[in-house]
């Protein structure tokens, strides 16, 4: 069928060649055609299934070299097999055309036997490239949603220590990506910062029921434990390299810091603090103030928000602040979705 067979472009200002490669090509392959470099750089880049590329060496205003040269500069096209067809034969020529990116070179006059089967190779080996290319992505793809499955159990072990719901962790991590998209995060790490926000706790796993579970202020002992609690979450994540357990380490360790300088464990300021710790700060506590805990009940909304403004340039990073309050309206829906059960 035509639809299975493959696509070829051959490019060569001389017609007359472009006839005898189509003439032995076109029962098996779907052909285009382009008579100068400019117009087959064009198909290319306009033709996302293109399977091969026959292109003469020498022609006018761009030869066969800069073609390929551009080609292999663009993201499009860097993966389309390249084979010469060209008078040029001198070694020279050949290892410039490899040095290119061309996967052969095919000399003229063509023997037909020869282009028939150095086209049907190179196709093949495409083909298996490609497969193999989707196999991994398809893997890769595997490891990552099982690495933010991981993540996200971890992020809600944390907060069954004290909200045996898990909603805290969801409604946190959602306010934290509408901040920072507010701010100007890409789509891609907006979504990673949502993963790894609830992880920000993950150290309360270390501290004690008694301390997590208190209806009641803590004390001067009490309190030294609870902030023990950031440090427990990096030894806990550990020193792995994968980038989303790295944002989970630096959310984990920073969030209790203040902008003013005055929070823990390093009393970090400003814009030391790392940001992903500095938007995780606003949505936790924004989060911890409008709801019920067991030392408290929930704040009403112009409460907390007023807090919020309060601490600017104090505890939070007031650009963030700002941010949040024209959020205001994403965040309450984010509220509303994700109530206590």
């Amino acid at each position: 069928m035509e639809e299975s067979k493959a696509t070829i472009l051959i490019v060569d200002d001389a017609p007359e060649n472009i006839d005898i490669l189509r003439g032995l090509l076109k029962d098996e392959y779907k052909i285009k055609v382009a008579i100068n470099g400019a117009k087959a750089l064009k198909i290319a880049q306009s033709t996302p299934d293109l399977d091969l590329i026959l292109l003469d060496v020498m022609m006018p205003d761009m030869d066969g070299y800069e073609v390929c040269r551009q080609l292999k500069s663009q993201i499009s096209t860097v993966s389309i097999p390249v084979i010469f067809v060209t008078a040029k034969g001198e070694t020279d020529d050949e290892t410039l055309g490899f040095d290119l990116g061309a996967v052969d070179y095919i000399t003229k006059p063509i023997s037909p036997p020869i282009v028939k089967k150095r086209v049907q190779i190179h196709l093949a080996l495409h083909n298996e490239k490609r497969l193999l290319e989707a196999l991994v992505l398809e893997r890769t793809q595997e490891l990552e949603a099982s690495r933010k499955e991981i993540i996200a159990c971890l992020g809600k072990a944390a907060e069954y220590k004290d909200n045996d719901t898990g909603m805290h962790v969801k409604r946190m991590s959602h306010y934290a990506k509408v901040i920072g998209l507010a701010m100007g995060m890409s789509e891609e790490e907006a979504n990673a910062l949502q993963e790894t926000a609830p992880m920000h706790d993950i150290g309360k796993i270390g501290l004690p029921d008694h301390i997590l579970k208190k209806p009641a202020k803590l004390n001067t002992e009490e309190i030294q434990h609870m902030r023990q609690h950031p440090q427990i979450g990096v030894d806990i994540l550990g020193g792995q390299t994968c980038p989303l357990l790295n944002m989970a380490r630096s959310i984990a360790i920073s969030h209790h810091e203040k902008w003013d300088g005055s929070g823990y464990p390093k009393g970090l300021k400003g814009e030391e603090i790392p940001l992903h710790g500095r938007i995780a700060a606003i949505a936790d506590v924004f989060d911890a103030l409008t709801t019920k805990r067991p030392y408290k009940e929930a704040w009403p909304l112009e409460k907390a928000l007023n807090l919020l403004k309060e601490e600017s340039g104090k505890h939070f990073d007031p650009k963030l602040v700002e941010l949040f309050m024209e959020s205001l309206p994403q965040i309450l829906e984010i509220k509303n979705k994700f109530q206590e059960k």
